[in-house]
């Protein structure tokens, strides 16, 4: 049986030319299950709503893998800390930003802390050592909360479209297997 992946994006979507659409295109071109949905007002989201969603999501898909990048890493924090989502096979954390951010327009999701229970068997945090919402330290902090293995991208930035990451055969890999 083919594992099932869910992708959560960060605040704004993921679209095209972003690494998590392309890898749901190369999921699904490989007769994958994949779930990649937009999530309610991307550009303006609430915690509360985006949570409800994935809960749904996560109920009705059951997947196996999640692949969170940015925001959607910190919403994968608050489901778990809730206690109410079944574990995963493995999980991806990709770019999360820093646990303090303070930005208006996310302000619901802010501040957080680290769940001690990622609910996932197999956890990975992809950081980036120039990313603007994160830096070494405090993912270095965060690698350690969550009691996980680390990848650190040099000069990867946010690691997305906009640092060049559209087409990331790594990913792909990991996913694939």
């Amino acid at each position: 049986m083919r594992e099932k992946t869910l992708l959560l994006h960060g605040w704004g979507g993921s679209d095209e030319p972003h690494w998590q659409a392309w890898l749901a295109g190369e999921i699904a071109k490989d007769y994958g299950m994949v779930a990649f949905p937009l999530l309610e007002n991307p550009h303006f989201p609430t915690k509360n709503r985006w949570m409800d969603q994935v809960k749904t999501l996560l109920s009705e898909f059951k997947p196996d893998v999640v692949i969170c990048h940015s925001l959607g890493c910190i919403l994968w924090f608050h489901l778990c800390l809730e206690e109410e989502i079944d574990p995963v096979k493995r999980l991806l954390l990709v770019a999360p930003p820093r646990l303090d951010l303070e930005l208006d327009t996310i302000k619901s999701f802010f501040p957080i802390v680290a769940p001690e229970f990622l609910f996932a068997d197999e956890s990975l945090l992809v950081t980036s050592d120039n990313d603007p919402y994160m830096n070494t330290d405090e993912a270095l902090a965060l690698q350690e909360a969550l009691d996980v293995e680390m990848k650190v991208l040099e000069n990867g930035g946010h690691i997305n479209a906009d640092s060049g990451f559209g087409e990331w055969p790594w990913v792909k890999e990991w996913v694939m297997g």
